[in-house]
């Protein structure tokens, strides 16, 4: 079951992203998207990344999850047989975990509030407000990650220890790093939990003394 409040978010970007959809014509050989590597190429980095951007991207690997595989043929890499298939799965789904955690994480950084101000005492409810949206974000991210986990550890098999899907060397060197504890967002995700606690408490605390 995925967290309460960030799927209000990702519905956001699914209308902002109908909204063009509706107003764009479409070209005459135009097709309908439908798989998970389809939904994956939709998802790109901005240079400048605004909140809309990252809400966007959310939308897109989310449905990406959610969506079936394509054909073997027409995957991101080359498949030669059935083990190939069955890793490059695991593999794509890690992938597409992580890139949700590093969305949900970037997502958060924009509302959250990295030291509480004095002088910002007059806006202590919206400054709380916004905290707890990162904090949302925050646990949406530590969500994915668990997953990301999951995927990983299926990757990580004895049956695939000498099977490395080398078109694809980035999923491979994000497996290993988790496998080898290199890569941890769940320690990332924490740290920021915990400072983001505490810059509650400290806008909590104010009063009408504080400014």
């Amino acid at each position: 079951m995925k967290p309460n409040g960030f799927s209000l978010r990702s519905a956001q970007a699914a209308l902002l992203v109908s909204f063009f959809l509706v107003l764009m014509p479409l070209p005459a050989q135009a097709w309908a998207v439908t798989f998970k590597e389809e939904f994956y190429r939709l998802y790109h980095t901005h240079y400048i990344q605004y909140p809309d951007d990252t809400m966007e991207n959310i939308y897109w690997l989310e449905r990406a999850v959610e969506a079936d595989f394509c054909n073997p043929l027409y995957a991101l890499g080359k498949i030669a047989n059935e083990k190939d298939w069955e890793k490059y799965r695991y593999l794509l789904m890690m992938h597409l975990n992580l890139k949700l955690v590093e969305q949900h994480l970037r997502l958060g950084s924009k509302w959250d509030k990295q030291v509480a101000y004095f002088y910002n005492a007059p806006w202590k409810e919206q400054n709380l407000d916004s905290l707890k949206t990162a904090e949302t974000c925050y646990n949406a991210a530590l969500y994915y990650w668990n997953e990301a986990k999951i995927w990983a550890e299926k990757a990580n098999v004895r049956e695939f220890k000498f099977l490395f899907l080398t078109d694809l060397q980035e999923w491979e060197d994000e497996r290993e790093r988790i496998g080898s504890g290199d890569l941890n967002y769940e320690r990332t995700i924490g740290r920021e939990l915990a400072r983001l606690e505490k810059v509650r408490a400290a806008f909590l605390a104010m009063d009408e003394n504080t400014y």
